[in-house]
């Protein structure tokens, strides 16, 4: 299991001997953006939303502390990387939280990811049982949220915001209302019969589309969709009947 990691700090040195070690001894680490202050850290987190933080606890004239506080959410697992700082190390130690010193321990770093990852793994599985205990709760409305699992995350959409969702061979992507798309390593197949009660509708072999997004029904060759989002989808002779008498029941 990859897990996304970002490193903050102020010295490139400490950076690049961290990022060399990671590559080595734990290969399962992938750093995705560093930085080397307060104001970059809290820019490339908001981007990136990693899995993991390897922060120093000194920032230049400011410290890591204080750039956690300004997060908004923090939805990460942090492992503080640090040369001595007593007050630093004690305010860790009193939160349970992981830190390393350095010049960094190689099995210290090992452990400290293991202790991380586990939490990362758990934390995944409670958004797991949080989504199903909605969709029971939810009773099928359409703010229902639907997993999607990626090689990086999982990603949680709400079905609504969902206009369609294209195949290829085993995967499928999914396109969103905020013009975003997320691919998974799934078969349109298996999400043709999961959204049909949110008036999703198989359109085409290789298209699955949520007709509350359908601007028009165009006849030219054959008969083709206009979504809001202007793009074309095409209808097969299969399926013509069935969207046609589908967006007639919508009016």
């Amino acid at each position: 299991m990859e897990i996304r990691s970002v490193i903050i700090d102020d010295e490139q040195h400490n950076i690049e001997n961290l990022q060399i070690i990671l590559n080595k001894w734990c290969k399962d680490i992938v750093v995705v953006a560093v930085g080397t202050s307060v104001e970059e850290g809290i820019e490339i987190l908001n981007t990136h939303q990693p899995e993991l933080l390897f922060l120093d606890i000194q920032l230049h004239d400011k410290s890591g502390f204080e750039m956690l506080k300004l997060l908004k959410t923090i939805d990460f697992e942090v492992i503080f990387v640090t040369a001595f700082d007593q007050y630093g190390i004690q305010a860790i130690k009193f939160s349970a939280l992981d830190y390393l010193l350095k010049p960094i321990n190689i099995i210290e770093l090992q452990q400290a990811i293991k202790k991380a990852k586990e939490k990362i793994v758990s934390k995944k599985r409670n958004l797991n049982l949080e989504n199903l205990l909605d969709y029971i709760n939810n009773n099928r409305t359409k703010s229902q949220k639907i997993a999607l699992p990626t090689l990086q995350q999982t990603y949680y959409v709400k079905v609504e915001e969902i206009i369609r969702c294209e195949a290829s061979n085993n995967y499928t992507t999914f396109y969103l209302k905020n013009s975003s798309s997320i691919m998974v390593s799934r078969t349109l197949k298996e999400f043709v019969e999961l959204l049909a009660p949110y008036n999703f509708k198989r359109s085409h072999q290789s298209h699955l589309v949520n007709l509350d997004y359908v601007k028009s029904l165009q006849k030219e060759d054959g008969g083709t969709l206009l979504l809001e989002d202007e793009t074309i989808i095409p209808i097969s002779r299969q399926h013509l009947e069935h969207i046609k008498a589908s967006l007639k029941a919508m009016r």
